[in-house]
């Protein structure tokens, strides 16, 4: 092996071991490790460095320094302490302290949100060395004349930017069309001056724009607006309503005979009124978080007293008199009602006496150690600023006032009282309640972080920064604003989020200033301000003009698909009332023309006086008789068992969160049907489908590998080569737990250690080598790792009221908090922030190190770096430092100092990261570089001159901090697990099985979408990613036939029509796409489309390209588009909803996904953690995504099978009862006489029939819930809409005629020839014959619609029982009295006669004969999924399944699976089978032995992301004798990312690695 060098560096990498043990011949520097190191032998070593170390206290426990030389180790307790120079003499005390710099930039972005510069992904190993590539640009000189070597000199902006598939948000060609961009529509905002006079209304002198309030509404309705809304949406949308209001306006005159007009109005006012009753209750609730919102406490900068200089404060932007009387009127009944509530709790409490005394010492209480920024009522706070440390303003006037008689205050109000153009003020975790511009801030660079996940679902931390011109004053207390004015020229509002462009004006000691305002000035409405005491900012937009709002949509109307086809077959029964009508109306006036009838004799002549009229009288009477043939009671038998259903599925303890305590919420009552038809489901990614929860798994260091973790991926990895993935990961998890133990005993005999619990990091090994086991090398090496891991960040600490004596991190990132709490846990703990540095304790001692500087990180560096001050061995001479960097192994890797790093430990370290990108992790390098203090002062100049640049200041920074985080040398690697929800994977995989397709829209960028695509098992190993992007590599643009000069339209519209065509031979026709809407099988396994925000924009705005888009993903298995907005989300929602008439899901946690979740037929959203806009805005609110499972599978499936039975039953019984009496009017003429006593009309939909179509609508199951969710293939008939036909209708219309038929014509024919009773009366009247039609018809009714019922059980044949029996009871009772009129004891005669009873009993036989037959046949020879499934039930197949099982359950109880079966059924190599119970017995004996041998070996390269060998997997001895894996027969799989997505793009991202047919160079 060839000998290393490194004579520059004495803190160069010295690390060159493979494996577990390195070459000895290898040459290793030999200087000392910052957390010290004992001198080593090497091949002409360089003379070593003594560095001094810094003493936290003085006293005798103090610990050793850091920079201790290179013969100090670590000193045990009670050793004596070692020589050096105390803290207090290498830093004497100084006039003013030198504090830690944060220099902090936000991300510069274009117009489109992408951001600046050479962003990329990934420089693997071969781009390293291999400098000569075609692709690559020539490299260029640092600026002002930094180091740089032949092989690291290359600026990033040199990096190929083909590789940057990363987009956000275009400017939309379309957009001047979007009515919601505003931005013609400029603002000039004024502060302490006046407006313009253009702006000014020249008759009032009042501002003449009127900006919109800041309060908003999701609601639908408010009080006014409520009822003629609701009951407009009633009656346009439901035509029933329609038709029975037409109806009622008909039987007011008396021409038509109806007894009681507003009788017949009871049923119809009745169910106009429970269903307003339902949809207010459902609005209410987004009415109760809308109040809650816009009640959310701020402070507005107001004026407390007046001044002798007679300076008066007063936002001149907008206009106090502009309040409407109805306002007022509102504002003054609610300050009246807070007012009651607050006096009748005072004077109820029986803590008001307290309260009181509590209240007037709080207003006693003084301080003079007050917040910087004044309060009104909040005297008794600590000071953010001290005022003896104060600096002097700028201004002369600007301390005009004491703390103590303050002019101006910040007031605490509400949210809806923020006014454009007020100075707000917002404290550290507040959200911010309009988009403002910011102004001030409490840290020293005048920066804030703001967490953005509301808005595009990122939860990294942004840097904003104030304007340039207030970070000039010193804006520290609220009377400081009175020595300043200034002007903001600002663009109107529009929606994209990444994009702001205004101007601050200002005067400059006479000079006109003016400053450009960019999106990086602006915090949005929605963000929280994070890590931040404090900023203030004047608002610019507020309400419905906020970009937020401007992203989210009205609150929609939804019907169920159900409700909206049952128009179409009311409309159906329309017709057939008309045919019956007009026939009764043609052949009564034909009867009319009839002459010598008994009618001249009896009547007096014609109602109408013609033929012609009475056919048309008798034509409207007919409409009057046959109503219920289009029943009302059909709408509100509908709203009754979907309310019960919501009720059911809100208490449904499967779908409780107790982590929460937060059952499912059902807020829109009336789509339950539709959950049991989705068949496309969007979802967010962040928060949705992860927990934001980071934990830091594996690492990497000097080449070795640490870390042992059984992860999501990992797991789904497995599943798909074949593997019992719970009985494995089952053992590995057992074996990592013992590991576990092991480590915190090797760990704690080290030092004692208060956090170790917290560790998520398991691997002995490293505990072993943080001995020195492996030696001096290595354990120096990952003391440094640590170290650099426990200084390179930008964390706060917070007290842990749970934990006192603990310290809560808060983190920019959850990444960065993972890996600093990672080193805490291991012994590295940061413990304060000091104004010079950090104070870290090195297991147990503690130590202080001076940051001169923390470059931050962005999102568009991808880094971020701390620079230590590290003293020198002699006084005369100047200090060092070291610049530790950590960030993406792709800009890390591009920035190494191939001279001083070992190619061996590169290409292992690049290895290990491959191998934690299989298993789904999120991987970052550690670096470092030494400087001298020349080159330190030198950058410092340099950056301090780009921080006061008024133009182009943040690309000017980036340059400067570009030039310094250069000449790398890598330490190591980490690997972070992104935690998934419980039960996601497993969720997503039963969905699919469910014919259920996932698309993925998320803010996030690409590699981390598709990193949680293969945790998530929506992606697989060899699938093949299509990705859709416009910057291509010239071998891509060759094969799709690019020219140079086409456009990016013409390229994603190459790209698409090329895949088409070679995977799929299709051209994207219209033709294709209607086939396409019929077909609803589950696409091809092999593919996934991933698009980034640009080409998704380009594939919209176009309708060809549009279709070919939709058809491609339609192909492909999973689809993931990133970086989109929040409009995009629901463009993508609706062209598919829309184009492939299909049912849509949207679910998501944050306000950026409320456009998506209102777009899509039903809206989930994630309540609890994350936010509660989503969960405000939609249908259902779960507290985790595994919930929608059930939901759907169960539930949904439940609802949709219901209702698909329930909807023909009542056709169906309606026209059995409707066409009896229409067979009686052959028999009468036409004339509209009833057969049926009125009462029986009334009660006969209302009471008779009513109970069994609810109950089979509210409790029928074909399945229960576990086998519906493990056999989830049952949902497939939803999503082909086969349980809900047209034919079905028709067929069950048939029956009902046929029923209708024997229900009349039976009892006709028995009294054709009338018996006489006892007493001589004949049973022949038409009331007689009216009560054995009528029981017959209800009969068969009732027990039809108990045929058609799955689940019998005690409660479906009570409630049939009772409305059978009611129909008798019903007759007896109003028979028994004269009220009855000429009904009088009918009910006693005809239930006496033995002929009733015979032919009651065989005309209902004969009714149900036809079902019986049917239903014989078809389940015995043509049988359903259901049916099947019911057998296989009954047979005891799912016996082992609890009635509470849920495959998505962690907590899950263990059944024996199939997959068990079949390996145990299956042979091992030797010959023998092994049952479950030894497979449990040899585990125990592993366990009880103490083996750990695990699965996969803690120091090897996991899994070859797709050369998946068996080998690779194999299980050690131990356990591989368990079972024998199915692996062994797979072959290699290798997957082909498409277009670019090279290695570059990868280490970061699950199976985006370069094939292993290519040689990796060394």
């Amino acid at each position: 092996m060839d000998l290393f060098l490194y004579p520059k560096s004495p803190f160069s990498d010295s690390f060159a071991e493979s494996g577990s043990a390195r070459s000895e011949t290898l040459s290793i520097a030999s200087t000392p490790s910052i957390v010290g190191t004992p001198n080593l032998e090497v091949r002409e070593p360089p003379k070593p460095q003594k560095l001094r170390f810094l003493d936290v206290q003085s006293d005798s426990s103090d610990s050793l320094s850091p920079f201790n030389d290179h013969n100090a180790t670590f000193r045990p307790p009670g050793a004596a302490r070692p020589p050096g120079t105390p803290l207090h003499s290498m830093f004497p005390p100084e006039d003013e302290p030198t504090e830690m710099k944060r220099l902090r930039w936000g991300t510069t972005r274009r117009a489109a949100g992408r951001p600046k510069g050479g962003v990329h992904r990934s420089r693997t190993l071969k781009q390293l060395f291999n400098r000569d590539s075609p692709s690559k640009k020539s490299s260029s000189s640092h600026a002002h004349g930094a180091k740089s070597s032949n092989n690291s000199s290359d600026s990033e902006s040199a990096i190929d930017d083909s590789l940057n598939i990363i987009d956000d948000y275009g400017d939309d060609p379309a957009a001047a069309k979007d009515p919601k961009d505003r931005k013609s529509e400029e603002r000039t905002l004024a502060f302490n001056r006046t407006l313009p006079q253009n702006l000014l209304d020249p008759e009032t002198g009042l501002p003449a724009q009127a900006y919109p309030r800041n309060k908003i509404r999701t609601a639908k309705y408010t009080p006014l607006s409520f009822f003629p809304k609701n009951v407009w949406g009633q009656f346009s949308t439901d035509i029933a309503n329609g038709y029975f209001l037409f109806v009622i306006i008909l039987g007011v005159f008396p021409l038509f005979g109806v007894p009681s007009p507003v009788l017949a109005a009871v049923p119809l006012i009745f169910i106009v009124c429970v269903t307003a009753l339902k949809d207010s209750i459902e609005d209410s609730q987004r009415t109760a978080t809308d109040m809650e919102v816009n009640n959310q406490s701020t402070h507005i900068l107001t004026q407390v007293r007046e001044t002798a200089l007679g300076f008066i404060y007063k936002n001149q932007n907008v206009c106090d008199e502009n309040v409407s009387l109805w306002r007022q009127f509102k504002k003054w009944n609610t300050r009246r009602l807070f007012q009651f509530l607050g006096f009748m709790k005072r004077i109820t409490s029986k803590k008001s006496e307290a309260v009181k005394l509590k209240s007037e010492a709080s207003k006693k209480a003084t301080t003079q150690d007050r917040k910087s920024f004044d309060s009104v009522a909040e005297f008794n706070r600590y000071s953010m600023v001290s005022i003896a440390t104060h600096k002097t303003h700028k201004k002369p006037n600007s301390r005009v006032s004491c703390a103590l008689s303050k002019t101006l205050a910040f007031s605490k109000k509400t949210w809806k009282e923020v006014r454009v153009g007020d100075i707000v003020r917002i404290q550290n975790n507040e959200e911010v309640p309009a988009d403002v511009m910011i102004l001030a801030s409490s840290d020293e660079d005048n920066c804030c972080f703001v967490e953005t996940k509301n808005l595009d679902g990122e939860t990294n931390l942004k840097v904003k920064q104030a304007v340039k011109l207030t970070a000039e004053s010193d804006l520290k207390r609220a009377d400081d604003y009175m020595g300043i004015d200034f002007q903001i020229e600002s663009e109107g509002p529009h929606p994209n989020l990444y994009l702001y462009q205004g101007a601050v004006l200002y005067d400059d000691d006479g000079v006109l200033g003016k400053e450009p305002v960019t999106i990086n000035n602006m915090m949005l409405r929605g963000c929280f301000l994070r890590n931040t005491k404090w900023i203030t900012g004047i608002v610019v937009f507020t309400g419905s003009d906020t970009k937020i709002m401007l992203n989210s949509g009205l609150s929609p109307t939804k019907k169920s698909r159900l409700s909206r086809e049952l128009n179409y077959y009311v409309l159906l029964n329309f017709i057939i009332l008309f045919i019956i009508c007009f026939l009764s109306g043609l052949i009564s006036g034909l009867i009319y023309r009839n002459q010598d009838t008994s009618r001249e004799e009896f009547e007096f002549g014609t109602i109408a006086g013609t033929p012609a009229k009475n056919g048309l009288v008798n034509f409207i009477v007919a409409v009057i008789l046959y109503q219920s043939l289009v029943p009302i009671s059909l709408y509100i038998t509908i709203e009754i068992i979907k309310l019960i259903q919501a009720y059911f599925i809100h208490c449904d303890v499967g779908l409780y969160y107790d982590k929460l305590d937060l059952p499912c919420n059902p807020k829109t009552w009336s789509i339950s049907d539709d959950l049991g038809q989705v068949e496309y489901i969007f979802s967010d990614k962040t928060g949705t489908l992860t927990q934001n929860l980071m934990e830091f798994r594996k690492c990497t260091i000097n080449g070795i590998s640490y870390g042992r973790a059984y992860t999501e991926a990992l797991a789904g990895l497995r599943r798909r080569q074949g593997v019992d993935v719970e009985t494995e990961s089952r053992i590995e998890r057992g074996l990592i737990a013992l590991d576990r133990v092991e480590m915190l005993s090797s760990l704690r005999s080290i030092s004692s250690n208060i956090y170790d619990d917290d560790l998520t990091f398991v691997s002995k090994e490293f505990v072993f080598d943080l001995a020195g086991k492996s030696g001096d090398i290595q354990k120096h090496a990952a003391e440094e790792f640590m170290l650099a891991l426990s200084l390179c960040h930008s964390i706060l600490l917070e007290d842990d009221p749970k934990n006192p004596g603990k310290t809560l991190l808060k983190a920019q990132s959850p990444d960065e908090a993972a890996l600093v709490g990672t080193a805490r846990s291991l012994g590295f703990n940061f413990c304060d922030k000091t104004k010079r540095g950090y104070v870290v304790r090195i297991q147990g001692q503690k130590r202080e190190y001076q940051v001169l500087n923390t470059l931050e990180f962005n999102s568009t560096r991808k880094r971020m770096s701390a620079i230590i001050k590290l003293p020198s061995d002699n006084d005369a001479d100047e200090p060092r430092v070291v610049l530790y960097c950590k960030g993406a192994d792709s800009i890390i890797y591009s920035r190494l100092l191939t001279t001083e790093n070992d190619p061996q430990m590169l290409n292992e370290t690049s290895q290990h990261l491959e191998g934690f990108a299989t298993e789904g992790l999120r991987t970052l390098c550690i670096a470092r570089r030494e400087l001298t203090w020349a080159e330190y002062e030198e950058f410092n100049a340099r950056h301090l001159e780009a921080a006061a640049s008024l133009t182009d200041r943040e690309a000017k920074m980036e340059e400067v901090a570009d030039s310094i985080e250069r000449e790398l040398v890598l330490i190591g690697g980490t690997a972070i697990e992104d935690r998934l929800q419980d039960g996601v994977p497993e969720s997503i995989s039963t969905l699919a099985q469910a014919g259920i397709k996932l698309w993925v829209l998320t803010g996030d960028k690409v590699e981390t979408a598709i990193n949680i695509g293969f945790s998530c098992n929506l992606l697989g190993n060899d699938m093949e990613l299509l990705v859709l992007k416009t910057d291509l590599l010239s071998e891509d643009r060759k094969t799709h036939s690019i020219d140079s000069g086409d456009s990016d339209v013409e390229i994603i519209d190459k790209l698409i029509t090329g895949y088409l065509m070679r995977y799929f031979q299709m051209t994207g026709s219209i033709e294709e796409l209607e086939e396409a809407m019929k077909d609803h099988s589950a696409p091809s396994e092999g593919f996934g489309v991933v698009i980034d925000g640009d080409a998704l924009k380009l594939a919209l705005a176009d309708p060809e390209i549009q279709r070919k888009f939709l058809l491609l993903c339609k192909q492909c298995k999973a689809v993931l588009c990133c970086r989109v907005s929040p409009a995009q989300k629901a463009a993508v929602v609706k062209m598919v909803k829309d184009t492939l008439d299909v049912m849509t899901l949207a679910i998501g946690d944050g306000s950026n996904d409320v456009a998506m979740i209102q777009t899509a037929d039903i809206g989930v959203g994630i309540a609890g953690e994350e936010g509660r806009q989503a969960a405000m805005s939609s249908d259902y609110a779960v507290g985790q995504f595994r919930f929608l499972t059930r939901l759907l599978l169960t539930h949904g499936r439940w609802s949709y099978k219901r209702f698909s039975e329930m909807i023909p039953c009542f056709f169906y019984k309606n026209i059995n009862y409707t066409f009896s009496q229409f067979w009686f009017s052959f028999f009468c003429g036409f004339d509209g006489t009833y057969m049926f006593n009125v009462t029986y009309l009334m009660l006969y939909h209302v009471v008779f029939t009513s109970l069994p179509v609810i109950t089979l609508g509210v409790f029928d199951q074909d399945v229960n819930a576990a086998v519906s969710m493990v056999t989830p293939q049952l949902y497939r008939s939803g999503i082909l809409r086969s349980e809900f036909t047209e034919s079905k209708f028709w067929i069950y219309l048939m029956d009902g005629i046929f029923q209708s038929l024997v229900s009349f014509f039976f009892p006709y024919l028995v009294y054709a020839k009338t018996f006489q009773t006892h007493n001589g009366w004949g049973s022949d009247h038409r009331f007689a014959i009216g009560i054995l039609v009528a029981t017959i018809s209800c009969l068969s009714s009732n027990l039809y619609v108990l045929f058609h019922q799955y689940r019998w059980d005690w409660v479906s044949f009570l409630l049939v029982s009772v409305s059978i029996l009611i129909i008798f009871l019903w007759t007896i009772i109003w028979t028994s009295g004269l009220w009855s009129s000429e009904f009088y004891d009918t009910g006693r005669i005809m239930f006496s006669l033995g002929t009733f009873w015979a032919c009651f009993a065989i005309a209902v036989c004969v009714c149900l004969l036809p079902l019986f037959v049917h239903d014989v046949i078809q389940r015995l020879f043509y049988p359903t999924d259901s049916d099947l499934i019911r057998e296989c039930v009954k047979r005891g197949d799912y016996k082992k399944y609890p009635d509470n099982y849920d495959p998505t359950d962690p907590l899950r109880a263990v059944v024996d699976d199939k997959v068990t079966e079949d390996l145990q059924a299956s042979p091992d190599t030797s010959g023998t089978m092994a049952s479950e119970a030894e497979l449990t017995k040899r585990h125990s004996t592993i366990l009880q032995r103490g083996q750990t041998k695990s699965i996969y070996h803690d120091n090897m390269s996991i899994i070859d992301t797709y050369n998946l060998a068996p080998t690779a997997t194999a299980m050690t001895d131990e356990v591989y004798e368990l079972k024998e894996l199915k692996s062994n027969n797979l072959e290699k799989q290798k997957s082909h990312i498409r277009v670019s997505l090279e290695t570059s793009d990868v280490t970061t991202a699950i199976g985006l690695r370069r094939s292993m047919d290519t040689p990796r160079p060394l």
